[in-house]
């Protein structure tokens, strides 16, 4: 562990509180349900997005306190995360997630849609029951945006005119959207004045967005022990992400093996081996860092002294340093 996830000492005794809640959150009447989401819940995960949201809530109160309503938008925050990852893994026919089987694997397609459906129905109950309409209205927007997200994620499969600016637009539906919008209503809950939640909202939104080119880079060049899925599932998928995309650019070598979708033998290793032998890694890179820089920018008119400020510049950092 690197210097930068001091951050996570600030809320660590929240997060253990939130990962307890979770466990209560999720029970239904229905056992089969309630073991497809367990399962997922089990697995463990960064947690950085209830983390994001318990530091944007020390951020904006006057002493450090976490509101019961702000607590709860943490941990609506990761069940919604969580719906979408048992649907995407249906969507991608993922095996393993997180280094364990995944739902759909474990119990079969049915059964994990529904739980992906349950997931987002229990998280809209404990948000309409947060009695905060302005914070119901832009988290209720992030399910939409996911929908978004995976349409057009799901119309472009192995389409190499893709452009970078809308694999960023995608990005934002599936990734950012969710955070940005979770750092926002934190600071909402706390009655904080308009700039303050609308840099709250970009510092997500950069962060979310560098987080999701950073995940795309790690697809491409780690192993499939450290990604906990197979290595190079987006482009096995045809889910042409940054790396791919700034590589189409620099050698066309790699449009033949998109285009027949990867029907030949070696076709993917080949793929990965172009793609890491070229500069659209370091691209990536580059346009993940210039993302963190957008997002560390967006906390200027917050107290730089302020520890869980700091945490949040951290947290940043932290994003970026899984690349090295």
């Amino acid at each position: 562990m690197k210097n930068n996830v001091s951050f996570f000492s600030l809320i660590e005794q929240d997060i253990e509180i939130l990962n307890k809640n979770l466990q209560n959150m999720v029970g239904a009447k229905h056992p089969i349900l309630y073991a497809a989401a367990e399962h997922l819940f089990k697995a463990g995960g960064k947690r950085i997005r209830p983390v994001i949201v318990l530091l944007a809530s020390k951020t904006t109160s006057d002493d450090g306190t976490i509101l019961n309503s702000q607590r709860r938008l943490a941990e609506i925050t990761e069940i919604i995360h969580t719906a979408s990852l048992v649907h995407d893994d249906v969507l991608d026919d993922c095996s393993t997630r997180r280094g364990i089987q995944t739902v759909h694997n474990t119990f079969d397609t049915k059964i994990a849609v529904l739980a992906g459906d349950f997931l987002f129905a229990q998280s809209s109950w404990y948000l309409a029951n947060l009695g905060q309409l302005n914070v119901v209205k832009i988290i209720s927007k992030v399910i939409t945006d996911f929908a978004e997200g995976e349409v057009r994620q799901g119309s472009t499969h192995f389409d190499i005119s893709v452009s970078v600016e809308n694999y960023i637009e995608k990005s934002f539906y599936k990734t950012a959207s969710l955070i940005a919008a979770s750092s926002q209503g934190a600071a909402m809950l706390t009655q904080k004045k308009e700039e303050i939640y609308n840099s709250l909202y970009s510092y997500g939104k950069h962060l979310g967005l560098a987080f999701q080119i950073i995940d795309d880079v790690l697809d491409v060049t780690s192993s499939s022990q450290v990604l906990g899925k197979p290595q190079g599932a987006d482009l096995i998928n045809g889910n042409l992400t940054a790396p791919i995309l700034f590589t189409i650019a620099e050698d066309k070598g790699v449009s033949q093996y998109i285009n027949r979708e990867f029907r030949e033998k070696n076709d993917i290793d080949n793929c990965l081996q172009i793609i890491q032998n070229n500069k659209g890694i370091q691209k990536s890179k580059d346009l993940a860092s210039e993302h963190i820089q957008t997002a560390l920018s967006c906390l200027d008119c917050l107290d730089q002294k302020n520890q869980y400020v700091i945490g949040l510049k951290k947290l940043a950092n932290y994003t970026l340093e899984r690349l090295y």
